[in-house]
Parts: C-alpha cells; sequence; structure tokens
C-alpha cells in the first residue's frame, strides 16, 4: 500500500458508520477541565503531535518533532527501510535526538527532534518515536526521488481560527482527494495565537486535524504573523517574538537567510525548490534586506526545473486595500528577473490568483496569444475566518472569492504545473496549467472544466444562501 493510500486509511477507517449508534455520555462522569495539566490537551505517556519535515535535500534527509510528557527525558526514534513483512525492530536503528521543555496552561510537556540522514532517494522508510509508555505505531514515507519525477503536493492557506471544529474538514478532504500527495505546504498562521487564545490547545487542534497523515506525508509550513507573540521589549517598546511552539514542532532546515533562520529556509524535491520566506520578519523585525538577499542567492543557485515561493502576506492582496508594497518592492523584480513559477500566500482570508500585474484582462489576452507569463500569485484560505474581496477583486485576480474555503493541488510533471482550487465540498473553483516552452518560458492555459460559479457576497448575504461571515478590511 502506498503512504498516501495509508494516509487515507488512518484518517478515515477509524470513522463510524452513519448507523452506528453512539451512546450518551455518562452524566455522572464529568470531563476533564479544559485548561488543566489533566485536560484533552495535556501531553501523556504516548507519542502525540508527530509532524514529519523533510531535509534540505528530501531525497537523503527528513525530520521528526514529537510531544509527550515530561518523563521521557530524552529524544529516540527508530527508522528501517520498509519491509514486506513484520520485524521490523530486527532491522531498525536508534537515532539520538534533542528535546526541550515547555510549560502552559495544560501543564508541563517535551517536545522531541530526530533528524535522518543520510537516507537513500526513492525509498519507503518506516520510523517510531518514543515516549514514557513506550514507541509510537510504525509510520511510514517515502524519501524523494534523487532527480526530477512528477509529483502531486498539496497548498493550504490560513487554518488559524475553529481549527478543529471546521478547518480540520478541508485538510482532511484535501488529504483524502489528493491520493499520491508527496507533501503538504502552508502559507502561515496556522494558529491564531493571540493573547485571547488558548495557544497551546491551537496547536494540538492544528496537529489532530491533520492526524498520522502529518507524519507520513512530510509538511512545508510558513510562518504567519499568528506565529508571533506580542512582546515588550526592555525600554518599552512593542515588538514581536516568535512563539514558543514554533521551533519546538517543527524540525526544519538550517539553510535560510541570516538572523530569520528559524523561519526561512529552503527545500529540494523531486526537481522542485520550496523557498520558504517570513514575511513578518521582512515587515515587523528588520528581516527584509537579509531574506532578500538570500532570496535572491537561493533562486541564482537554484538547478530545479520549477522554483515556488512559499510565505504569508501576499504582494497582490485580495482582501486589503492596498498591496504588500514593501515585500513587493523587495522580491518581485527578483522573481521576475529569477523567473519563479508560483508564488504561493496566504493571510488575506479570501481567494485571489493574480496571473498577471495588469490584470486579468491582460493574463487572458496573453493566454490566448500564448505569450509567457509568471510568476503566478495566489492567496487563498482553509479555516473559518473570513475577509471580503477589495475594491480590485473585479479587475486584478483572474479568479476570486470571498466567504470560502478552500485546499490546492498541484500536479509537477517535466514541461507543466498543473493548479487546481477546490471548494470546502470539494467543486473544482479554478485552475490552470503552466506549460514550460523550449524558450524556457512559461505559457498559461485557462481550464476548459467547468468551473463553479463566482462565490461572492451580496450585502449581508453570503453565497450559501447564509449570512455572509466576511470582515471588510480597512
Amino acid at each position: 500500500m502506498s503512504a498516501a493510500a495509508l494516509t487515507g486509511a488512518l484518517l478515515f477507517a477509524a470513522a463510524p458508520s452513519m448507523a452506528q449508534i453512539v451512546a450518551p455520555p455518562d452524566p455522572e462522569v464529568a470531563p476533564p477541565p479544559k485548561h488543566a495539566p489533566n485536560g484533552r490537551w495535556a501531553a501523556r505517556g504516548w507519542a502525540d503531535r508527530i509532524v514529519l519535515t523533510p531535509g534540505a535535500d528530501a531525497a537523503r534527509g527528513a525530520a521528526v518533532a514529537w510531544r509527550t510528557d515530561v518523563r521521557q527525558t530524552t529524544a529516540e526514534a527508530q527508522i528501517a527501510v520498509e519491509i514486506d513483512g513484520p520485524l521490523l525492530g530486527f532491522i531498525a536503528r536508534t537515532v539520538a535526538g534533542t528535546t526541550a521543555s515547555i510549560a502552559n496552561e495544560n501543564g508541563e510537556a517535551r517536545y522531541h527532534q530526530v533528524r535522518f540522514e543520510g537516507l537513500i532517494p526513492s525509498t519507503r522508510y518506516v520510523y517510531r518515536v518514543r515516549a514514557a509508555d513506550g514507541w509510537s505505531e510504525w509510520l511510514p514515507f517515502q524519501t524523494a526521488a534523487e532527480g526530477f519525477q512528477p509529483f502531486r503536493f498539496i497548498y493550504l492557506g490560513d487554518t488559524q481560527n475553529d481549527i478543529l471544529e471546521i478547518g480540520s474538514r478541508v485538510i482532511r478532504s484535501a488529504l483524502r482527494e489528493a491520493g499520491p500527495a508527496a507533501l503538504v505546504v502552508h502559507a502561515g498562521d496556522l494558529v491564531a495565537q493571540r493573547e485571547t487564545k488558548v495557544h497551546d490547545d491551537e496547536w494540538g487542534e492544528w496537529t489532530e486535524a491533520g492526524g498520522r497523515a502529518f507524519a507520513m506525508a512530510p509538511q512545508i509550513p510558513a510562518s504567519g504573523n499568528h506565529e508571533y507573540v506580542d512582546h515588550i521589549l526592555a525600554d518599552g517598546t512593542e515588538s514581536r517574538v516568535l512563539g514558543p511552539h514554533w521551533s519546538l514542532q517543527f524540525a526544519l532546515p538550517t539553510n535560510g537567510a541570516p538572523g530569520v533562520e528559524q523561519t526561512s529556509y529552503f527545500v529540494d524535491y523531486q526537481g522542485v525548490r520550496f523557498i520558504v520566506l517570513d514575511g513578518t520578519a521582512a515587515l515587523d523585525l528588520g528581516g527584509l534586506e537579509s531574506q532578500t538577499r538570500w532570496l535572491d542567492q537561493t533562486l541564482a543557485s537554484s538547478t530545479a526545473r520549477w522554483n515556488v515561493a512559499l510565505f504569508h502576506q501576499p504582494l497582490y492582496t485580495c482582501a486589503r486595500p492596498e498591496d504588500t508594497e514593501a515585500l513587493k518592492a523587495a522580491w518581485k523584480p527578483i522573481f521576475d528577473a529569477r523567473r519563479i513559477d508560483l508564488v504561493l500566500q496566504g493571510h488575506d482570508h479570501c481567494y485571489g490568483r493574480v496571473s498577471d500585474p495588469a490584470g486579468a484582462a491582460a493574463s487572458r489576452a496573453n493566454s490566448d496569444a500564448g505569450r509567457p507569463q509568471g510568476p503566478v500569485y495566489v492567496v487563498s484560505v482553509t479555516g473559518s475566518k473570513m475577509y471580503g474581496l477589495n475594491d480590485r477583486a473585479d479587475s486584478q485576480p483572474v479568479r476570486a472569492a470571498e466567504n470560502t474555503e478552500l485546499y490546492q493541488l498541484i500536479d509537477v510533471d517535466a514541461d507543466t504545473l498543473s493548479f487546481r482550487a477546490f471548494t470546502a465540498t470539494g467543486r473544482l473553483y479554478d485552475a490552470f496549467t503552466l506549460t514550460r516552452g523550449a524558450d524556457g518560458l512559461n505559457r498559461l492555459t485557462e481550464t476548459e472544466e467547468t468551473l463553479l460559479a463566482a462565490r461572492r457576497c451580496e450585502g449581508a448575504a453570503g453565497p450559501d444562501d447564509r449570512p455572509c461571515t466576511a470582515e471588510i478590511k480597512d
């Protein structure tokens, strides 16, 4: 069975059938308090929050992070090339890693990280991680091919709010519909993480939303502004610092921009270079110049067939009155000069696809004439929080939506990159294909498939015959 099939099986095998009758809760047994050391999101004796991430060279490296209670004081994982028989423990090697403690409203816990290095390309592995009460189950994954091979990946926008209640259905639909998806990329604001929120609960919700799928398909996350928390400096001025969970939950490559090493990095995966940037550090924390230099160097050194940028704050906004001018001025010239193919973003809680900065009409004219286009900029949202479209939505993006949760599937081939955006119910909302010509330039072809009608709010009425929940940004 493929890793993707196993992903789907683990996600859905345990779901009760519609015919099952679930007994009501015992009124004599009170549920544990939500925010207490013995609550739902407290660490226990078995590993939870297991998340797999790729190495910088995904053909030869991967890493895993997980959480336990404080009794597990060391980071230990076992890994083996997968075999068809059950005796995995006899052939596995043990790998040690690092451990860090955290304390919050859900009590004390320890996060552990182990990096698997020297792996064989295009090979199925299994691994398990240790906790005080025993090992986790064996979890399969596959390393990337050494050179180019076609693959599919999932792109998700902000989950942020109501993660488990609402956003999880979109994540799970994406994992189910994607089939053999190789990895998942996240465009930031995985959680809300503000003063009025319980931060640890949210990280528990996010990892549960993806379940063991997040432990078997490598995750490539970008940090958003909500991965940061407010911080008062010694002189009394306000600043931001990265929340404590980020560096504990994700064992990421360490090849990022100087001063922004925790949240900028790149991954080479089967002929695609994924370049992850931190818009918050660039806009608010003095990290723009360093990341701009690093971005140019990282693209200049890329030998990948395709290059994809991933970050949170969009250059071309679909909700806010103004574009993100500082990032646009610094990064767009590099994207143009280095011919990046696709730019994946979040932050605006709407959907917008800009294929030509001159607007939708120019993009369609270029497509009809077979003229080169790119890069293509996309903004999407996965969770429940919604913003209304701005006044450019009728002219700048080729396709836009508000009050709509989406997931995206991208198929990578040698000469084509095919992009499809689906609503939460699995209906096709946007689709296009980039085709690489003999001149090395991309031509964009709009889909001939029937797309769902444009989803817009009409005053207080939303597109589902329900009230519009999209907030207007000003």
